[in-house]
């Protein structure tokens, strides 16, 4: 994840559309988050869900906190990121939080819906506060096609919410709206010439001190039975999903214009669910099928080449 960038000097290489590289990471990415769904559902009944966020964030503080000794990174340094670190920290903390106990007043296909809201999130915020990320309308026509997708692929139990299910729906949104924040703080701010590293701990280190205590104050059960299964599912939330893809998609962040690197994430839940047909032999519905369709029509939409950008290409010289 070193590709152009020079971290020692604080110079950031900005590109202005996902080339190759970035999309293949951006899909490896989408399918472990997707992946992660699974891990989560085959040990609940070992440990609670909010238990697990926070034993991944406290695994994942300590693997990236040694990660970044190794490399020698300064995260103590006087850089003026301390207190944007912490609201993204807070940010990402209260997002995971919210999605936890929703799931306690509402359906998992509507949580998943509203939860994706965030990618309009993360446009709008960047059209306001990030100068030179802004969309197109051809871009949030996109944006609205991949989120429709979603709709298709998990509206089948979105009927006319009770005040329970308002409640839940409402703390969901609220989520998704703490998740693209997150992203437009990081842009938009200091964190965007730290290293990553730094702006993946200020998260993990919040989260891993305030998950255990909304774990408690939820009255989960915790770690019922530490089996074989509940550790490799651990072992893959911290390492994997907390600790290399999250330093994976802040390194993106940095890099690429986010509104386009949050439209991919539209195919995370798709690949849960093509996970969960794999692993856990739920219905794969041709709804889902569909689905994909508009997602990656949606997704192609938002990044394909403007005519400016075709122009560019035309008028550079071969060498």
């Amino acid at each position: 994840m070193c590709r152009g960038k020079n971290e020692k000097n604080n110079v950031v290489e900005q590109r202005k559309h996902l080339d190759g590289f970035a999309v293949a990471v951006l899909l490896i990415l989408c399918l472990s988050w997707g992946g992660q769904q699974v891990a989560i559902k085959l040990i609940v009944a070992d440990i609670s869900p909010v238990m697990q966020s926070a034993i991944r964030s406290i695994g994942a503080t300590l693997i990236v906190g040694l990660w970044a000794i190794s490399r020698r990174e300064s995260l103590i340094e006087r850089d003026g990121t301390l207190w944007w670190g912490i609201v993204a920290g807070l940010l990402f903390t209260f997002e995971f939080l919210l999605v936890y106990w929703g799931l306690e007043f509402t359906h998992a296909s509507r949580a998943i819906i509203f939860l994706y809201l965030a990618p309009f999130v993360v446009a709008i915020g960047t059209q306001l506060f990030v100068p030179g990320e802004k969309l197109g309308l051809a871009q949030f026509v996109g944006l609205a096609v991949a989120f429709f997708g979603v709709v298709v692929a998990f509206g089948e139990s979105f009927t006319f919410p009770s005040r329970q299910m308002l409640i839940g729906d409402t703390m969901l949104v609220c989520a998704a709206v703490f998740w693209g924040a997150t992203t437009v703080v990081i842009k938009a701010g200091p964190l965007a010439r730290v290293s990553v590293s730094k702006i993946l701990l200020y998260q993990l280190a919040m989260s891993a001190a305030v998950l255990p205590v909304g774990s408690w104050l939820l009255n989960e059960p915790g770690i019922v039975n530490l089996s074989s299964l509940a550790i490799a599912s651990l072992l893959y939330q911290a390492v994997w999903i907390a600790s290399f893809t999250y330093l994976a998609w802040f390194w993106l962040i940095r890099h690429y214009p986010a509104p386009r690197l949050a439209s991919f994430t539209f195919l995370t839940p798709l690949f849960g669910v093509l996970a969960g047909w794999l692993v856990l032999d739920e219905p794969l519905t041709p709804a889902l099928l569909a689905a994909m369709v508009m997602v990656a029509a949606g997704v192609y939409l938002v990044n394909r080449p403007t005519k400016n950008r075709r122009l560019q290409q035309k008028q550079m010289p071969d060498y």
